[in-house]
């Protein structure tokens, strides 16, 4: 079993607690917290595939999706202080 065989072991784990906490969680933040998560994992999945692949475009992506992310957290996370006050 190779290292990253490994590590997608544990995103795939990481994924299904991310899930399980979008749809458990007893607040709209502890969601969009997961979501986020998720999302992070996910990118860490392709990005992982990507060196596995030898394909280094797709890290091009990765980085493009990081910042995609980090924006739409911070869209909502204003959006639900709004609506919260």
């Amino acid at each position: 079993m190779t290292m990253t065989a490994v590590l997608l072991g544990v995103l795939a784990v990481t994924m299904a607690v991310a899930v399980w906490r979008m749809s458990a969680g007893p607040t709209d933040a502890d969601r969009v917290v997961a979501v986020d998560l998720a999302f992070v994992v996910f990118v860490a999945a392709v990005a992982l595939l990507a060196v596995r692949l030898d394909a280094p475009a797709v890290l091009i992506l990765v980085l493009a999706a990081t910042l995609l992310g980090f924006l739409t957290t911070v869209a909502v996370a204003h959006l639900l202080e709004r609506w919260s006050s």
